[in-house]
């Protein structure tokens, strides 16, 4: 069986796309409890380190590495600044990179990685996985909504495989779209929810200024919005009215606001591919929201490692 280390792994949503494909992960990391928590009740067979991965100076050898690591710098929906240490753990992955010597790679973040002003930290990370020995392809932003996921949800991806192997990678075709098979809808999996109302699994504080400044709604028969790691942000459930623009990043209910209200952790988790994932109740809603939203979608990253050719781990 093929193995892999897994660094940043939140909750777990992108090495159970790879235990679905047959890899077994020798190590696992995350520096946030409950995002442990979360990960053993559903991968205890992993070896998991919760300590930060700076502090981490052995790492077993493996086929794949694999790291998602933190985004809140890029992200559309986090702080935005580009200036925060938290926007430099590509570097930690980039030693355990070197220390583990893998044939192959894959990390994940935002689309907002290769917006201008973040171009160099994007083009830092090519230079220095390419002169660790690496053949990287031209990043790939994926939408998951192409490739069956019930959410429009765009990201990045970075695939390296050791250059003296002589391979390169090419991102695997979309599945689904113009031409294809339909897109997923929240129809088809929202549908089975069978409570409208689900006290204490959805957050259901106001709808504040911000929260009102986008659109945050999708209907039955499309795909949902991004789902997010902060709760107050969550996109609408397709019962709820729909928004109408009313001015300049202002939108208000085109109906009765007490009929709305945001996605439950249940279904978000859903969303994200996540529907059979447990989620200890340790933890406060906001927490299990936060690591819903951080996790990779199984099925997605499943996709993206399953294009890597085996002859690669041959």
């Amino acid at each position: 069986m093929l193995e892999a280390v897994s660094l940043f792994s939140g909750c777990g949503g992108s090495d159970r796309g790879l235990v679905d494909a047959g890899w077994r992960i020798v190590m696992a990391n995350d520096n946030a409890p409950y995002a442990h928590e979360v990960y053993a009740a559903n991968l205890p067979e992993t070896d998991f380190r919760t300590d930060s991965i700076e502090k981490i100076d052995s790492f077993p050898s493996a086929d794949l590495l694999v790291g998602c690591y933190p985004c809140q710098g890029y992200s559309q929906g986090g702080a935005r600044n580009a200036d925060r240490h938290i926007n430099l753990l590509y570097k930690e992955f980039d030693r355990a990179l070197k220390i583990i010597r893998p044939k192959a790679f894959v990390v994940e973040n935002v689309p907002g990685m290769a917006r201008s002003n973040n171009r160099h930290f994007l083009d830092d990370q090519l230079a220095r996985f390419r002169s660790a020995g690496y053949s990287v392809a031209e990043p790939g932003c994926i939408n998951g909504a192409h490739y069956g996921l019930a959410q429009d949800r765009r990201r990045i991806f970075i695939v390296g495989i050791r250059r003296e192997i002589g391979l390169e990678y090419v991102f695997p075709e979309p599945t689904r779209g113009p031409g294809l098979q339909p897109i997923k809808t929240q129809r088809d999996v929202l549908a089975g929810f069978e409570e409208e109302w689900p006290v204490g699994e959805f957050y259901d504080l106001q709808f504040h200024w911000y929260y009102l400044s986008r659109n945050r709604y999708r209907g039955w028969d499309e795909p949902s919005k991004t789902v997010l790691a902060n709760a107050r942000h969550m996109p609408l459930h397709p019962m709820s009215p729909p928004l109408t623009k009313v001015g300049k990043d202002a939108w208000a209910f085109d109906g009765d606001p007490e009929k709305a209200r945001r996605l439950s952790f249940k279904e978000a988790a859903a969303l994200q591919d996540l529907a059979e994932w447990n989620f200890p109740d340790t933890a406060r809603l906001m927490q299990k929201y936060q690591v819903i939203g951080n996790a990779v979608p199984p099925l997605l990253f499943r996709q993206v490692v399953e294009a890597i050719p085996m002859e690669v781990f041959s």
